[in-house]
């Protein structure tokens, strides 16, 4: 599976272990997130980079549901947002972690509820 890398962005970004090691496991499907690699990934980040300009975002994950995107926001010292995308400017912020396993957490709790709400 690819990422984004230096050449493709233009400067440097490290992705967090934690979130290598998500997808080393197969965690990919989280539903109703989706963790993006390869050219979904690519495609995202172009959307989000045209969209909100004044964003330095690096997406990881969206929500197969609606609009959310999960990004470290290089602006905000990598913490990780929730954008909703396609929202105006200055409205398009519904979260924010500080680490990726609070975000992982919740992710989990979603799908919980997901499945559950499925199921019935």
């Amino acid at each position: 599976m690819n990422f984004l890398n230096e050449s493709y962005l233009k400067f440097q970004f490290i992705y967090p272990p934690e979130y290598i090691r998500i997808v080393e496991l197969g965690l990919v499907n989280i539903q109703p997130w989706e963790i993006l690699v390869d050219d979904r990934v690519k495609l995202r980040y172009e959307g989000l980079k045209s969209r909100y300009p004044e964003r330095k975002l690096i997406p990881f994950a969206q929500r197969r549901d609606c609009d959310d995107v999960a990004c470290w926001d290089l602006n905000n010292e990598g913490k990780l947002i929730i954008i909703h995308d396609y929202a105006s400017v200055g409205y398009e912020l519904v979260k924010e972690y500080n680490t990726f396993w609070d975000w992982f957490r919740d992710a989990i709790d979603d799908m919980v509820n997901f499945i559950n709400d499925d199921i019935e």
